[in-house]
């Protein structure tokens, strides 16, 4: 395929889900590689924060193919960050925008004459029900547990996607899989830290529990090689290639941010029932908000989970970027993480996450 350096001319990238925590992150990396980069929004702040970023916003709704088409009229890969990420709530919202969403931005891109769209899929697509997973590859079925929205409507646009792939001639698409995704900005520690502050932060299963991380410079790397280098309608599990323990990893992340969690536990059989109870009171009552534990949750850190990057080494020429250690070091610096924070605020529910 064509490379960046080949070209004679700026290729054009689109991302969705521009103004979220991974979408700012791939679009600053994709300016810098020497792309021309377009982000899409519905709202006035989503596009003003793709602007901020220096990338050329255009509005359009996941749910609008038109629009999209719009959008991607000349652009030759299609960056696909936006999902719901939530922990919690009905499967009818997460199919709306993972699943839906995705269908209409293959239906768009087919009909603009985009070249490929790369999907930001997640390494949870596999998970099933809950057991340790050492090493796991990429042959693995894919997983939809009742349990797991998110999990399940990220497997079915996966799958969606990945069957697009070579139905119009010059189509094709690729989809990566990360574990967790973390980095200065990452939304989901800002909640860890008040856990941790109100005195209601357990560890599930004491937090040994192995798991493979992924931070989001190694993601985006693999999204821009995924342009030119994945096969089509291939799947490809990416991380930082360094597994670590849940306790560890969540524990040198929450100091940063100069926090210190305790040593309280829950054994992961009572955390569960916990979880059902909870679920079926949130049901029941239909109360507001997400519940305080969920099996999504449970399914994603409560046991081992790590994953095997071999065929992204092989087919993508992927390799980390950054060291967990370097990407720790520099969460660390009050200076480098203002400045992060202060580029990408805004629409957390537009970023992908494992």
């Amino acid at each position: 395929m064509t490379s960046i350096s080949d070209s004679p001319t700026r290729r054009i990238a689109l991302v969705t889900g521009g103004s979220g925590f991974v979408g700012g992150h791939l679009i600053a990396r994709l300016l810098k590689t020497g792309w021309q980069v377009r982000g899409i929004g519905r709202s006035g702040s989503s596009r003003a924060a793709v602007a901020a970023l220096g990338a050329e916003p255009h509005h359009a709704d996941l749910a609008d193919p038109d629009a999209l088409e719009r959008a991607m009229e000349g652009v030759d890969t299609v960056f696909h960050v936006a999902a719901h990420f939530k922990l919690w709530g009905p499967l009818r919202v997460f199919r709306e925008m993972n699943v839906e969403g995705t269908r209409n931005v293959v239906t768009a891109a087919e009909r603009a004459g985009v070249r490929r769209v790369v999907y930001v899929s997640a390494a949870a697509v596999v998970m099933a029900h809950p057991q340790p997973q050492h090493r796991v590859t990429e042959d693995l079925p894919l997983q939809r547990m009742g349990f797991a929205p998110y999990s399940a409507s990220k497997a079915d646009a996966e799958e969606l996607l990945r069957a697009a792939s070579g139905r119009r001639k010059g189509f094709s698409t690729v989809a990566i899989r990360p574990p967790m995704i973390w980095g200065s900005d990452m939304p989901m520690l800002d909640h860890m830290v008040e856990t941790v502050k109100a005195g209601q932060f357990r560890w599930v299963a004491g937090g040994g529990q192995t798991m493979s991380t992924c931070h989001v410079d190694n993601l985006c790397h693999a999204l821009i090689l995924a342009a030119d280098q994945g096969k089509d309608g291939a799947a490809y599990f990416v991380s930082d290639n360094v597994d670590t323990t849940l306790k560890s990893f969540l524990t040198r992340l929450l100091a940063t941010r100069g926090v210190q969690p305790d040593d309280r536990a829950v054994p992961f059989g009572i955390a569960w029932t916990m979880a059902g109870i909870m679920g079926a009171v949130w049901h029941l009552l239909r109360l507001k908000g997400e519940p305080p534990i969920t099996r999504q949750m449970l399914r994603l850190i409560g046991k081992d989970f790590t994953i095997d990057i071999s065929r992204a080494r092989k087919e993508l020429g992927y390799a980390p970027v950054l060291s967990p250690e370097d990407g720790l070091r520099r969460m660390a610096q009050p200076a480098f993480h203002a400045s992060a924070t202060g580029s990408r605020h805004g629409a957390v529910n537009a970023s992908a996450e494992a």
